[in-house]
C-alpha cells in the first residue's frame, strides 16, 4: 500500500514538473519579448540617467537635481497630476452611468453599443482637424457664442484650452471604459439581485451592496487603463497647439518632446525614470486600495 502510495506521488510530482516546463516554455517568447523591449532598454534608460548626455562620464543624481529643479519640469508635472485627477474620476464615474443606463435600455440599446467605440477607432490626425475647427478663434464654437451675443473665446491661447483637452480625452475614451464597465457588470450573478429583490431590496441598495462589491476587479482594470490612456492625449494637443502649447496645458510629454529635440538625454532619461516610478507607485497603491477593500 505505502508502495503504490510512494509511486503514484512520484508520478504526480513528474507531471507537475513536466506540466510547469510546458508552460514556461509557452510563457519563454512573451518573456523573451518583454526582457529585450522592455526591461533591457529601462535598465539602459537608468543607467543614461546616470551619466552625461553622451553616456561617457558618472554624474550620478545629477541629472535627478537638474530635473527636479527644473521650472518647466516642475510646471509640466503640476499640470499633467491636475489633468489626472480631474479626468481619471470624470471618466470613471462617466462611464459607469453610462454602462448602467445602457444596461438598463437593453435590448434596445444593443445596436448602439460599438458605436461607443468610434472614437478610439478614429485617427489622431482626424480629431485634431476637428478639435480645430470647433476650437479656433474663427471655429464653430465662436461662431455659436457670436450668435448669442456673447464675446469671442481663444480657446487654445487662454486657460480654457484645459477644459478643452478634458473634453476630449472623455470623449474618446468613455464609449471604451463603458465595455469594460458592461462586461463587469455581466459578470455579476442575477441570482443575487433576486434574492435581494425578495428581501425588499431596492435599486440603490443593489447597486451598492451588490453590483459596487463586485465591480471592484473591473474598477482597478478601468482605473489602470484610464490612467494608461491619460498619457496618450498629448498626441492631440501636440497637433493642434504645437510643442509650446498654453501653459494650462504643457504637459510632460510636451518637456519630454523638447529635450528629446534637444538630445538632452540625461535629464530626459532621469525624468523618465521619475515618471515610471510615479506611475508604478500609483498603480500598486491602487490595486492594494481596491484588494483592501474587497
Amino acid at each position: 500500500m505505502r508502495r503504490g502510495w510512494s509511486s503514484s506521488w512520484g508520478g504526480g510530482t513528474r507531471r507537475a514538473r513536466r506540466g510547469d516546463a510546458g508552460a514556461l516554455l509557452f510563457l519563454l517568447p512573451s518573456l523573451s519579448g518583454l526582457a529585450v523591449f522592455v526591461l533591457g532598454p529601462f535598465v539602459g534608460t537608468v543607467w543614461r540617467s546616470l551619466t552625461n548626455a553622451a553616456g561617457s562620464r558618472w554624474v550620478g543624481i545629477a541629472n535627478y537635481q537638474s530635473v527636479l529643479g527644473n521650472a518647466a519640469f516642475r510646471q509640466a508635472a503640476g499640470n499633467t497630476a491636475r489633468f489626472v485627477c480631474v479626468c481619471i474620476p470624470l471618466l470613471l464615474v462617466g462611464s459607469l452611468l453610462l454602462a448602467l443606463l445602457i444596461r438598463a435600455a437593453r435590448p434596445y440599446s444593443r445596436p448602439f453599443q460599438t458605436s461607443y467605440l468610434l472614437p478610439m477607432a478614429l485617427p489622431v490626425a482626424s480629431i485634431a482637424l476637428v478639435w480645430q475647427l470647433l476650437f479656433a478663434k474663427g471655429g464653430l464654437a465662436n461662431a455659436w457664442l457670436a450668435r448669442l451675443g456673447a464675446d469671442p473665446v481663444d480657446f487654445m491661447g487662454t486657460g480654457a484650452a484645459f477644459w478643452v483637452l478634458i473634453g476630449s480625452y472623455l470623449w474618446k475614451n468613455s464609449g471604451y471604459d463603458m465595455i469594460l464597465w458592461l462586461a463587469g457588470l455581466d459578470g455579476v450573478p442575477p441570482a443575487l439581485y433576486e434574492a435581494a429583490r425578495l428581501d425588499g431590496a431596492g435599486r440603490w441598495q443593489c447597486f451598492w451592496h451588490i453590483t459596487r462589491p463586485q465591480l471592484r476587479p473591473t474598477a482597478g482594470l478601468v482605473s489602470v487603463l484610464s490612467l494608461i490612456n491619460s498619457f496618450k492625449v498629448f498626441r492631440e494637443a501636440y497637433l493642434v497647439a504645437g510643442a509650446y502649447p498654453h501653459e494650462s496645458i504643457y504637459l510632460l510629454q510636451h518637456l519630454f518632446n523638447n529635450w528629446f529635440a534637444a538630445l538632452d538625454l540625461g535629464r530626459l532619461s532621469a525624468a523618465a525614470v521619475l515618471l515610471a516610478l510615479v506611475l508604478g507607485g500609483l498603480v500598486l497603491a491602487l490595486l492594494h486600495l481596491l484588494d483592501r477593500d474587497a
